[in-house]
């Protein structure tokens, strides 16, 4: 009687069997997660090949060492100058698909355990600037009143009001708000599929309706705040927009010039999720 045919999987396979069986199916991760999985390990893949001569799907796992790993981090930081949390986070992603990998083959186990051992790089967390209760209501009454002005004034709004991230803000559908008088409130989607309520200001809840008033065509399902054409907003558009209207808010408050001012600034002001006494946002 013939044994069973043991050889290891390809390094094609593996990686095939991570995304479509393990991440999709086992651990049921969100898209936006294996969507970070996958950049990672793509940019991985393009360097090992530069560094190996010879294209991925010829690639073996006992390829894939330390030495290896720790001059594509080095080139992350050096040639892409990525910080070094993007770092820990392209390195945690290879983790992932090297401990997925040694299990299914055991034969390169010890090399795969050899590249687990490389850490994570320490840095100190900034100290996150904010805005004064004062420069956020002018940040947020800088845009002009045109249909992308007063997106914007709702969009700058509920980044104060809620606290939320950008990715939070622009996935809200006209049917994630309630507008009720006592119960006016946010449903939020957040990371790994975490959902959360927020409660709305008055301010907030009568921009919004008066919003969804000009523009009849939304319907439940579509973006509250969407683009020119209709469609959800990038983090891009979002920032650019803030810059845009953070210049305006500058000829009022001077030393809003040169600080470094992004959506994630606003989500760690001391005025989110609270309501900021005595300024009209709230009347």
């Amino acid at each position: 009687m013939s044994k069973p045919n043991r050889t290891s999987p390809s390094f094609a396979a593996l990686v095939q069997a991570y995304f479509a069986e393990y991440l999709t199916q086992q651990r049921a991760l969100s898209p936006q997660t294996i969507a970070a999985y996958r950049d990672a390990l793509v940019l991985f893949l393009q360097f090992a090949q530069s560094q190996l001569g010879k294209a991925p799907v010829a690639m073996t796992l006992l390829e894939i060492t330390p030495d290896l790993i720790t001059a594509f981090l080095n080139h992350l930081e050096q040639q892409r100058h990525n910080c070094v949390r993007s770092r820990n986070a392209r390195l945690a992603a290879l983790r992932s698909f090297l401990k997925f990998a040694g299990r299914r083959d055991v034969s390169s186990l010890e090399v795969v355990e050899r590249a687990l051992g490389i850490p994570v790089k320490r840095f100190e967390r900034p100290m996150f600037s904010y805005l004064s209760p004062e420069e956020m209501l002018a940040v947020i009454d800088a845009p002009p009143a045109t249909w992308i002005g007063q997106r914007d004034h709702i969009l700058f709004q509920m980044l104060y009001n809620t606290g939320a991230r950008v990715s939070e803000i622009t996935q809200i559908k006209v049917g994630d708000v309630v507008l009720e008088d006592h119960a006016a409130c946010v449903h939020l989607h957040g990371k790994g599929r975490k959902q959360r309520s927020v409660p709305l200001w008055r301010s907030t809840v009568k921009a919004i309706r008066a919003w969804i008033k000009h523009n009849p065509h939304l319907d439940a399902g579509s973006p509250l705040l969407p683009n020119r054409n209709g469609s959800t907003m990038t983090r891009t558009n979002v920032s650019l927009r803030l810059a845009a209207a953070v210049e305006v808010a500058t000829k009022v408050y001077p030393a809003l010039e040169n600080r470094p001012i992004s959506p994630h600034t606003i989500r760690h002001n001391p005025g989110c999720r609270i309501m900021p006494v005595g300024l009209s946002l709230l009347r």
